[in-house]
C-alpha cells in the first residue's frame, strides 16, 4: 500500500490517472498531455504501474496504459474501516486489507458516503480521483 500512496502523491501522476479516466491511452499520446520529457512520462507510468494503478498491454510497437482501480478501491475500503463506525478489517492472504462482510451493503455505502464527504471538504484543493461508489459496493 506504501507504494500507492507513494504513486499518488504527485500531481501529475494524478493527472494521468484522470486522463486514464476518459479512456486507454499510448505513452507518447499521455506525454502530449505534459511538458515533459517521455523518459519522465515513462518514470512515471512505471511507478503507476507498480502501484497497480495502471496496467499496460504492448499492441505493435506502442504501449497502450489502462486504468486500473481495484487496488483504490481495496485502499478506499480500508481507510473506511478507520472512520467511526467502519467495519473492522481482516487482512487478505496478498497483503491487502479488506472490510469484513458482516455489515450490509446499505451500511457500507452510507459510510463510503460519509467518507467521501469528508475527504472532498479536505482536500478542496486537490484533484480527487473519484471511485464509483456502485462499484465498490458490488465488488463487496
Amino acid at each position: 500500500m506504501t507504494a500507492l500512496f507513494q504513486a499518488l502523491n504527485d500531481d501529475t501522476r494524478r493527472a494521468i490517472l484522470d486522463l486514464l479516466r476518459q479512456g486507454d491511452l499510448s505513452a507518447g499520446a499521455i506525454a502530449e498531455h505534459f511538458k515533459l520529457g517521455k523518459p519522465t512520462v515513462s518514470h512515471h507510468l512505471d511507478l503507476l504501474k507498480r502501484a497497480g494503478l495502471v496496467t499496460s498491454e504492448k499492441q505493435g510497437q506502442f504501449v497502450i496504459y489502462t486504468l486500473s482501480t481495484s487496488v483504490l478501491e481495496d485502499a478506499l475500503r480500508w481507510i473506511l474501516t478507520l472512520t467511526k463506525g467502519g467495519t473492522p478489517a481482516t487482512p487478505t492472504s496478498n497483503g491487502v486489507t479488506k472490510a469484513s462482510s458482516s455489515k450490509t451493503k446499505t451500511t457500507q455505502i452510507r459510510h463510503e458516503n460519509d467518507a467521501q464527504k469528508g475527504m472532498a471538504a479536505s482536500s478542496r484543493h486537490r484533484s480527487p480521483v473519484r471511485v464509483s461508489r456502485r462499484r465498490l459496493a458490488t465488488d463487496s
